[in-house]
């Protein structure tokens, strides 16, 4: 049988064979064509990995940055909410007090949870996890010190053994009669 061909029954051509196996050539043995390298596509590869390597490590310290701003924009609105509830103390201004406390002690027991999308070799977290850090204390300040105003504190001794007498009140009103 010839090369290339088969034969079948009465010398009829049926299929051809275009693959040469007598001598196999690897891609490597092929020159390149001119103003073409191999050696510079790979270090085109690598370019290109490392550059994505850098875009991704810049979008997750952005991305920690706004994480760790988010509790800035969250004071205004809990310091308007608590505006808004007055200073007696009745059931809105206790659950705003309230929520106003648990808001930021839930986000300071998961700061490690709220940072690990943006875990990298390349990101230092440090910085953005302090900023978070600090603005969830002074949420936690701000109703810390709403609790104050409601008078929920105990900031007298008083408020600890009942047998001291109270604090002397220190405004009246009397609606213009005197009290002597």
């Amino acid at each position: 049988m010839e090369k290339g061909k088969a034969v079948m029954g009465a010398g009829r051509r049926w299929a051809v064979e275009f693959t040469d196996n007598s001598t196999s050539h690897s891609s490597r043995d092929i020159p390149d064509p001119p103003g073409f390298t191999r050696a510079s596509q790979e270090q085109d590869d690598s370019a290109l990995s490392k550059q994505k390597k850098d875009a991704e490590a810049n979008w997750k310290a952005q991305k920690a940055w706004e994480v760790a701003q988010a509790p800035f924009k969250n004071l205004f609105m809990m310091a308007f909410m608590m505006w808004m509830a007055g200073s007696t103390v009745h059931l809105f201004s206790i659950g705003i007090t309230f929520s106003a406390l648990l808001q930021p002690v839930n986000a300071l027991r998961g700061v490690g949870k709220v940072f690990e999308p943006y875990k990298d070799n390349k990101v230092d977290l440090l910085a953005p996890k302090l900023v978070f850090i600090a603005l969830n204390l002074v949420g936690l300040g701000l109703g810390i010190w709403k609790l104050n105003t409601l008078g929920l504190l105990p900031t007298h001794v008083s408020d600890w053994v009942s047998s001291l007498p109270p604090p002397q009140e220190v405004e009246y009103s009397g609606g213009g009669i005197p009290l002597h």
